[in-house]
């Protein structure tokens, strides 16, 4: 059922407006061949550099410089040769292609913002990761006109979104927060008291793939299949 009353939708970027996490699978795609680890399965190499990350984002936090500092670290840890200087330039460029790939829109985005827009719904960005990298992103993009405030954070749990609520005065029963990470944009949020509309991603990032949680029994939760589908619930 569409709502015809305004409501505020609070939006991710990354893999909700535009493609992201395609770039860094490529970043990575190309690390695993200069590795090239004899006894190290692809999976088994992921693990290694899985843990590398989990640790490092509680100090350093996201973005493609980050993800270039893990890289290099798992490199110095798994390497089967003599590591030299070049070898660790080489592993860091594939992370450093990632901030200038182009803006690369999902399809039906802006038409659906500013069909939203029309309806005098209230549209909020809100990312998280490494300020001046999403910044970047978002002053490339064409987003810029139909939302009235961007917000970037360096997690997206329970503390930001209640945060985010006290800020602008969110009333809980018109207040969506709209993403394809369950565990970024759709748990925290209705963990925070928000409605959520799921818009999955194929190449969503796999630690950003938990379980959805289910709603509370004044919340409601709608699953899309795309970003276009929000016309059909706003």
């Amino acid at each position: 059922m569409r709502r015809d009353d305004p409501q505020t939708l609070i939006i991710d970027a990354d893999d909700t407006l535009w493609e992201n996490n395609i770039y860094f699978e490529q970043a990575w795609d190309e690390f695993l061949e200069f590795l090239s680890h004899s006894k190290l399965s692809a999976q088994d190499t992921r693990a290694v550099f899985d843990e590398i990350e989990i640790a490092n984002i509680k100090i350093h936090g996201y973005g493609a410089k980050n993800f270039a500092r893990n890289m290099a670290q798992c490199y110095e840890h798994l390497a089967e040769r003599h590591i030299q200087s070049g070898d660790l330039d080489k592993v860091v460029s594939f992370a450093d292609r990632i901030l200038h790939q182009p803006i690369e829109m999902l399809d039906g985005v802006e038409e659906t913002l500013a069909y939203l827009l029309e309806r005098n719904h209230d549209l909020i960005l809100f990312t998280k990761g490494h300020p001046e990298e999403q910044k970047l992103k978002i002053d490339r993009s064409p987003v810029g006109p139909y939302f009235r405030n961007f917000e970037i954070v360096k997690e997206k749990d329970v503390a930001a979104y209640q945060a985010l609520s006290r800020q602008f005065a969110l009333q809980p029963k018109s207040s969506w927060m709209v993403g394809n990470s369950p565990k970024s944009d759709i748990n925290p949020a209705l963990e925070a008291g928000l409605n959520a509309v799921f818009v999955p991603h194929v190449r969503t990032w796999t630690l950003e793939n938990t379980p959805l949680n289910k709603p509370g029994p004044d919340q409601i939760l709608h699953i899309a299949k795309n970003f276009e589908d929000l016309s059909s619930f706003f």
